[in-house]
C-alpha cells in the first residue's frame, strides 16, 4: 500500500480533529451560562468567582482560552473537571472501556444478523422468508435504537423478567479490570457467574443499539448479492454447473462483502453516538452517560474532553475502513 495514500488519510484525519475541536470550543462558549457560578458556593463573592474562573481557565479572551485548550490536546491534556474535581482525561478513559464494549458488541449483532438475514432472504426468494425479512429490515430501520430500548425494558425486563435492565454486572458481583472490558476480564479470570451476569446485562442495550445498523447491513447485503447474482460470471458458473448454493456464498457473498464493510465502518460513528441514550436509558456506566452529566454541569474541560475522544474513535474507524476496503480493492489505492 502506498505510503502516500495512508498519508493522505491521516492528513484528512488530523484536520478533521481540528475543526471538531475549534467547533466545540466556540459552541460552548455561545451557549447561555457560566459553569464559574455553578460551582461557586453559595454566598460567593464576585472575587471568589473571577478566582474560580481563573483557576479552570475561564476568563481571558476566547482565543486564550482556545489556545491553553489546544496546547493541553495536543500534550493529551483536557484540564480538569469542573464537576467532579478530577482529571477530565483519566475520567473519560475510565468511562470508555465500557462504551466500547457496548458499540463492539452491537457492532458484532449487527454484521452477523444483517449478513445471515440478508443471505436467507437472496435464499429463499419468491417465499415467506424473503417477506419476513423484508419486513424485518424495514421495521429495524424505522424506529430509533432508544425506541427499542424502552420497548425491550417493558418487554424482557418489566413483563417477561428474563434479562437486567440496568448496569454492567449484578450488584453481589464483581468483575476486577484488567482489560477494561468487564466481559473480557470475568472470561479471562475464569468466573463463569460474573461472566453470565455480565453477558445478560449486555444483551438488551447491544441489541437496542444494534437493530437500525443491522437493518441497513442487511437491505445492503441484499441488493448486493442481487446485483452479484445478476452479473455475466455468475451466469458462466451456472453453466458450468455450479449449484446455487456454491456461486451464492463462494462468489456473490464475497463481493457484496466490500460494500458492507464500508457501510459498517461508516456507521460506526453513529452507533458511539447512540450510546448517549442507550447507556442514560440502561443505567450503563460509560461514556455515553457521562456525557449527559457534563452537559447538566456545564462542566467544559469534560464535554471537550468527551467530544474529542468520540471524534478520535470515529476517525479511527473511518481511517481503518479506507485502510481495509484499500487492501480489499486494489483500485482505490491505486487511485490514490
Amino acid at each position: 500500500m502506498p505510503a502516500r495514500f495512508l498519508l493522505s488519510r491521516l492528513g484528512l484525519g488530523l484536520l478533521s480533529l481540528w475543526g471538531v475541536s475549534v467547533i466545540v470550543f466556540v459552541i460552548l462558549r455561545i451557549v447561555p451560562g457560566d459553569p464559574a457560578l455553578l460551582m461557586a458556593p453559595v454566598g460567593s463573592t464576585v472575587q471568589d468567582i473571577e478566582r474560580i474562573r481563573v483557576e479552570f481557565g475561564l476568563s481571558g479572551p476566547w482565543w486564550r482560552q482556545y489556545g491553553a485548550f489546544f496546547s493541553g490536546l495536543v500534550q493529551g491534556h483536557f484540564g480538569k473537571s469542573l464537576w467532579l474535581q478530577q482529571d477530565a482525561l483519566r475520567v473519560i478513559l475510565e468511562r470508555l472501556p465500557a462504551t466500547l464494549e457496548l458499540a463492539l458488541a452491537a457492532v458484532a449483532i449487527s454484521v452477523a444478523g444483517g449478513i445471515l438475514l440478508g443471505v436467507v432472504s437472496v435464499w429463499r426468494r419468491r417465499s415467506w422468508l424473503e417477506s419476513a425479512t423484508v419486513g424485518l429490515g424495514t421495521l429495524g430501520i424505522s424506529i430509533p435504537n432508544f425506541v427499542w430500548g424502552l420497548l425491550f425494558i417493558v418487554l424482557f425486563g418489566a413483563f417477561l423478567r428474563l434479562l437486567p435492565i440496568s448496569g454492567r454486572i449484578a450488584p453481589e458481583l464483581e468483575a476486577a479490570e484488567v482489560t477494561g472490558s468487564a466481559l473480557l476480564d470475568t472470561l479471562l479470570r475464569g468466573e463463569p457467574g460474573a461472566f453470565a451476569s455480565v453477558l445478560a446485562h449486555l444483551v438488551l442495550p447491544a441489541a437496542a443499539l444494534a437493530l437500525p445498523l443491522l437493518a441497513a447491513v442487511f437491505r445492503t447485503v441484499r441488493s448486493d448479492l442481487l446485483t452479484a447474482l445478476a452479473e455475466e460470471y455468475v451466469v458462466m458458473e451456472r453453466m458450468k454447473g455450479l449449484g446455487e448454493a456454491r456461486i451464492l456464498f463462494w462468489r456473490a457473498l464475497k463481493n457484496a462483502l466490500i460494500p458492507t464493510t464500508t457501510l459498517v465502518g461508516v456507521q460506526f460513528g453513529f452507533v458511539i453516538g447512540g450510546t448517549v441514550l442507550i447507556e442514560t436509558i440502561f443505567a450503563w456506566p460509560g461514556i455515553g452517560q457521562l456525557t449527559l452529566q457534563a452537559f447538566q454541569y456545564r462542566d467544559f474541560p469534560l464535554i471537550q474532553g468527551i467530544v474529542m475522544v468520540y471524534a478520535v474513535t470515529v476517525i479511527g474507524s473511518n481511517l481503518l475502513v479506507d485502510v481495509t476496503y484499500a487492501l480489499l480493492n486494489p483500485r482505490v489505492r491505486l487511485s490514490a
